[in-house]
């Protein structure tokens, strides 16, 4: 777990990406109200309240386990996970790749290449291609691992014949033909695990550009709007992200770890905004082509993660499938998330 936690932290790297967009203005910024002092209350504001909501978003599913209700084996988890699994959805479609084509398209770039080919479309299907690749290699290495390690568990031929299932009741396991569901139960775990780790890297991506943007910005006619917009987005963004998490059943250490990395990123980015908001320029040819490359990018993560992994796996699961009111409730629940995440892109 440990070593797959240590590859996302190379995202620490995206701090540095503001330099490269410097004090470049070929193209002139919208002309709007400047009040540095005014607008570094805002943002200051902001900064409590996205860290705030992001820390209970995401913690609100993890400590939810310890709620029956909200335990991952009954049936109101699945129409909490279809929530997520809408805002997780909207945020890709609604509020990461519109802003990616406007990126990509502004007319403060090069025409040659970026107005002859959609990029935007060819990098978010590319992210979505090596998001899939990822998850499958992934899934096999620790599945291959693990049944690895646990082929001397089968008991051999000789004893097969009249031990078939032998379990312990007070450990809750099982050895010789009960192997097979253990391993099946393994297997779950570690896609879970893989799942929850990729949708961070999503998420990461996209909250550090937000919070950057924000950071930046000295108009407080901009910000205003934005705190609570960005403040309802980091909530119900974490609570989808929680929810993976806690299935995931990470150890105390790696649960910590993944929900305060994703509690910071947005105000880190904010941070960065503010001490670069002299020399940063939005509308500059190389920031716009960072933002939209990194946007795109990520708004492929999303929209894989939410309608293969979130989604796709719920819905026909055959507990779903066999439940018409479990369907209606995950349905209404999907559409309920969308909607809310949608509505939310009127101010963000």
């Amino acid at each position: 777990m440990n070593k797959v936690l240590t590859a996302s932290y190379p995202l620490l790297l995206l701090i540095l990406l503001p330099l490269l967009v410097s004090g470049e203005c070929s193209c002139d910024s919208e002309k709007e109200q400047r009040n540095r002092t005014e607008a570094l209350k805002f943002k200051l504001v902001a900064f409590a309240s996205i860290l705030v909501a992001s820390a209970i978003g995401v913690c609100l599913p993890i400590f939810g386990k310890k709620i029956p209700a909200l335990r991952p084996e009954n049936d109101i988890f699945f129409m909490i996970k279809a929530f997520a699994a809408g805002v997780i959805l909207a945020t890709g479609f609604i509020h990461v790749l519109p802003d990616a084509f406007e990126n990509l398209t502004s007319p403060c770039i090069a025409e040659n290449p970026w107005g002859n080919f959609p990029f935007t479309g060819f990098i978010a299907m590319m992210s979505a291609i090596g998001t899939l690749m990822v998850d499958t290699f992934a899934a096999s290495y620790y599945n291959r691992s693990h049944f690895n390690k646990a082929q001397p568990v089968i008991v051999d031929e000789e004893h097969a014949s009249h031990v078939h299932v032998h379990t312990h009741a007070t450990h809750g396991h099982a050895h010789g033909s009960a192997f097979v569901s253990e391993d099946s139960g393994s297997s779950d775990l570690v896609r879970n695990r893989v799942i929850s780790q990729v949708l961070e890297l999503g998420i990461v991506v996209h909250s550090v550009i937000i919070g950057i943007s924000l950071g930046a910005s000295e108009s407080p006619n901009t910000i205003k709007p934005l705190v609570a917009a960005l403040t309802f987005h980091q909530f119900f963004e974490g609570m989808g992200l929680g929810g993976c998490i806690s299935q995931a059943k990470f150890k105390s250490r790696g649960v910590a770890i993944m929900a305060i990395f994703f509690s910071l990123t947005t105000p880190i980015g904010i941070a960065i905004g503010i001490g670069i908001s002299k020399v940063y320029d939005e509308n500059s040819p190389t920031a716009l082509i960072v933002e939209g490359i990194f946007n795109s990018a990520s708004a492929g993560i999303l929209i894989y993660m939410a309608l293969v992994d979130l989604l796709a796996a719920d819905f026909m699961n055959p507990r779903m499938q066999n439940n018409g009111r479990l369907q209606l409730g995950a349905n209404f629940s999907l559409l309920l998330g969308a909607g809310c995440m949608s509505f939310v892109a009127k101010w963000a």
